[in-house]
């Protein structure tokens, strides 16, 4: 198993990118995310990479952060999904917004992936809701409330959360207004409130 790969990066696009390490170029599937997020030719990367072994051949995908790659085995460990289908995910959401949406039950957010229906959105909530962290999640997206919000941390993490899930502040403060009530989950205030906002 190859854990990473540093090197010199030689060639770059949105699919894949190839490392020079000791003389020899490494193919690298990529997201355009990732991608995006490099430094440009001849400059150092490293790459934390997953190794596929199939009928059809080898092949390395690779991402940015151990959290990726750890999110990445994660999804391909879901039934239906194989590495290439987990790589579109993480293409269009970020870690952080992936997880919100597996525990807010947000199957439109994960439907919005490429190659992701209805269907596998639900396989995703259902096999991987319990083994996810929401507050790291939180910590991630580099999120904290700059003003205290009445009804304590249930209300604050649900309003954390939406943020992460591409809502504004203030939107996020009006629907969890809407719907909290004393002693309410926090997960629950997510779910109540994704309804008002339309999700």
């Amino acid at each position: 198993m190859i854990s990473y790969i540093s090197g010199l990066l030689k060639y770059i696009s949105e699919e894949y990118i190839i490392v020079d390490n000791g003389g020899i170029g490494y193919n690298i599937a990529v997201s355009p995310k990732t991608a995006a997020s490099l430094p440009g030719m001849d400059e150092a990367v490293c790459i934390y990479t997953y190794m596929s072994v199939s009928d059809s051949g080898i092949a390395l995908y690779g991402f940015a952060s151990m959290e990726e790659l750890e999110l990445f085995n994660s999804i391909i460990g879901v039934s239906g999904i194989g590495p290439k289908g987990a790589l579109g995910i993480l293409g269009s959401l970020s870690p952080s917004q992936f997880v919100m949406a597996v525990l807010t039950d947000d199957i439109k957010t994960l439907s919005n992936a490429p190659g992701v229906g209805k269907k596998t959105a639900q396989r995703l909530v259902l096999e991987l809701k319990d083994k996810l962290d929401s507050s790291k999640a939180i910590d991630d997206a580099g999120l904290d409330l700059s003003t205290p919000i009445s009804g304590g941390g249930e209300k604050a993490e649900a309003v954390q959360a939406l943020e992460v899930l591409g809502f504004g502040r203030t939107e996020a403060l009006k629907a969890v207004e809407a719907v909290y009530l004393e002693s309410m989950t926090t997960e629950k205030t997510i779910s109540l409130a994704l309804k008002v906002l339309g999700r």
